[in-house]
């Protein structure tokens, strides 16, 4: 990460510095933000919204081996089961907040059928995942619809065909997220790694207490300011974690990928708290083939990961720091207020 200064790892990142960096890959945001009264008069205020990552161009016709690895639990991820069961991924990946999951799934089974109606003799579960925006988002009211799900959708179609730097931080599921009790959310890095390959990794980061982040190996949680005397997020978050590569790796070696993720939390402060939901899933995008039909491709086997776990780990420390570096304050329900953390501020604990 060339911001600042900051440099995660020894491997170089791609040109766009994110998950867009493996071809044929798209992301989308739709953010919903209101100030209503509390319910029932009226939703109450909304900090929340939907992401979509899209694998590939159509990953239901054809399917990419995918794996999945849980740090804690404490969280929920649809079609994650039969992800692991078939070594498949089937469907773009949706990402919201945790009471919005059903609708967003619902939406995204509607969305899909409109595509490609012979899903109906076939079906699929499509991912969604979640974490939980409850301190500054009223989660009393559904405020999520079916046409914000279709938003982000087209958004990440449309930036497949012409990637750029996608927003970060406090947009679309990220919308009412927390890391380390600073406003946290949308984070993403890749790394060029040998063979000409790309990975990149894309997080919804909602987790850590101040106290233990750390940048770059420095401890610049325990430098920086307290925050004022008002309700700060809890310590009990969650973080989904997509990892996708155009490198030749089967289903077991995605599930491999996938579990490095959290060495990357790590590196930054996390503790994986006992309430905490960190769910990780990765794919190859290189091994994609025909419903029912299997790649002649032959997957990279043994040591030959190795490099790439080296990039899953550094990707995922560079994208929580990018979920947070200069992402705005934000004030959400009930007058919480999560404080962005400033390129300044942390030049200035990073020297102290």
């Amino acid at each position: 990460m060339a911001r600042e200064g900051l440099r995660f790892g020894r491997l170089p990142s791609g040109p766009t510095g994110s998950i867009l960096d493996v071809p044929g890959v798209g992301v989308g945001h739709a953010t919903v933000c209101r100030d209503e009264p509390d319910p029932p008069l009226g939703r109450g205020v909304a900090r929340t919204g939907v992401t979509v990552v899209l694998p590939s161009a159509d990953p239901y016709r054809q399917p990419l081996p995918a794996g999945g690895a849980i740090l804690n639990g404490a969280g929920e991820c649809t079609g994650f089961i039969s992800a692991g069961e078939w070594g498949l991924l089937e469907s773009p990946i949706f990402l919201t907040s945790t009471m919005q999951l059903g609708r967003v799934y619902d939406a995204a089974c509607q969305l899909m059928l409109e595509r490609d109606p012979g899903i109906a003799e076939d079906v699929v579960i499509p991912v969604v995942a979640e974490c939980d925006d409850s301190h500054l988002n009223d989660a009393r009211r559904m405020q999520v619809s079916h046409d914000d799900v279709a938003r982000a959708s087209a958004a990440a179609v449309a930036s497949a065909a012409a990637p750029a730097r996608p927003e970060l931080g406090a947009v679309g599921a990220g919308t009412g997220m927390s890391c380390f009790e600073f406003k946290g959310g949308i984070g993403t890095a890749s790394r060029a790694v040998s063979g000409g390959f790309t990975l990149g990794v894309l997080l919804l980061t909602n987790f850590g207490s101040r106290h233990r982040l750390t940048v770059a190996g420095v401890p610049v949680g325990e430098r920086l300011p307290l925050p004022p005397a008002e309700p700060t997020p809890p310590d009990a978050g969650s973080c989904i974690g997509i990892v996708l590569t155009d490198a030749p790796v089967d289903a077991a070696g995605c599930a491999r990928l996938a579990r490095r993720v959290g060495l990357g939390l790590a590196r930054t402060g996390s503790v994986a708290t006992h309430g905490s939901g960190e769910i990780f899933l990765a794919a190859s995008t290189s091994l994609a083939t025909p419903r029912g039909e299997r790649s002649t491709r032959t997957p990279l086997h043994g040591s030959a990961h190795d490099e790439l776990f080296e990039a899953v780990v550094e990707a995922t420390e560079e994208a929580v720091i990018s979920s947070i570096l200069d992402t705005p304050t934000v004030v959400g329900r009930g007058g919480h207020v999560v404080p962005g953390l400033t390129s300044a501020l942390l030049q200035q604990a990073m020297a102290d």
